[in-house]
């Protein structure tokens, strides 16, 4: 294997995913694993999802992996995945902001609740882990953070500003993280992906001609793959991007074209 060959490879490594059980967190998780890293991936509520892609990881890759119940709304749930990390690995160098929910309506008919609900989780609950993970990827002199934002924290999408508000927000965190960090060995990078196939876009899809809409906007002609993510993810979590910090990784077949 030459040198540069191997700097993609995460021997060694150990990665926490959040919201790590399904769609684009699982297949980061696989991607990461199949690198050679240990993977710790965090859920909410669907245990049976996150058990099923704890025993893939290892019947696949042969990487010893972990997933833990929390809610990273709540500082001390996102403490609670570090400190676990920390107690069963050793270490923590790859933190990879993947929870967030897509719910959304016209401006007028977003409750209270709403807003904040998805502010919670997709803005609140990135900078939770990354609050919790700074201190121990610092004093290791170490680390990438990779946090999933959307092409709608970068244009706008009608009515799911709220949604639209939170992915926004990540990219400016990304921004300024990466600034704070990056004198300790961190980077702090953002993908932003447009259309994935996933469970959370799935019932978006069940109208066919909806769906042929999406296409036809997307200059390469399909909707991504998680795996489409994944392998960016990847990526940025190696050597090979060791000096990139702050960027805003597009990942949506050409449809939203920001520099």
């Amino acid at each position: 294997m030459s040198q540069a060959i191997a700097g993609l490879s995460l021997a060694g490594r150990v990665a926490l995913i959040t919201g790590g059980s399904k769609g684009i967190g699982r297949a980061v998780a696989e991607r990461l694993a199949e690198a050679g890293a240990q993977v710790i991936i965090s859920y909410k509520s669907d245990e049976k999802a996150a058990t099923e892609t704890v025993a893939a990881i290892a019947r696949q890759y042969q990487s010893e992996a972990l997933a833990v119940r929390s809610d990273v709304r709540e500082v001390s749930g996102a403490e609670h995945l570090v400190k676990t990390t920390i107690e069963k690995f050793g270490r923590l160098d790859i933190v990879v902001c993947n929870a967030g929910i897509w719910e959304g309506a016209a401006v007028e008919e977003i409750t209270e609740e709403l807003w904040e609900r998805v502010i919670d989780v997709n803005l609140k609950g990135t900078w939770t882990i990354c609050r919790a993970a700074a201190p121990v990827l610092k004093r290791q002199e170490w680390g990438r953070i990779v946090i999933i934002s959307s092409t709608a924290g970068q244009r706008g999408e009608a009515n799911v500003s709220n949604y639209a508000a939170s992915k926004g927000g990540q990219i400016a965190f990304t921004k300024s993280l990466a600034v704070e960090l990056a004198r300790h060995g961190v980077t702090v990078n953002a993908v932003a992906p447009g259309w994935v196939e996933t469970e959370m876009t799935a019932r978006a899809f069940t109208d066919e001609s909806f769906r042929k809409s999406v296409e036809l906007t997307i200059p390469v002609g399909r909707i991504a793959a998680p795996d489409d993510v994944a392998l960016p993810v990847l990526f940025l979590c190696s050597e090979w991007a060791r000096h990139i910090t702050g960027e805003v990784l597009n990942v949506n077949g050409g449809s939203v074209l920001c520099g």
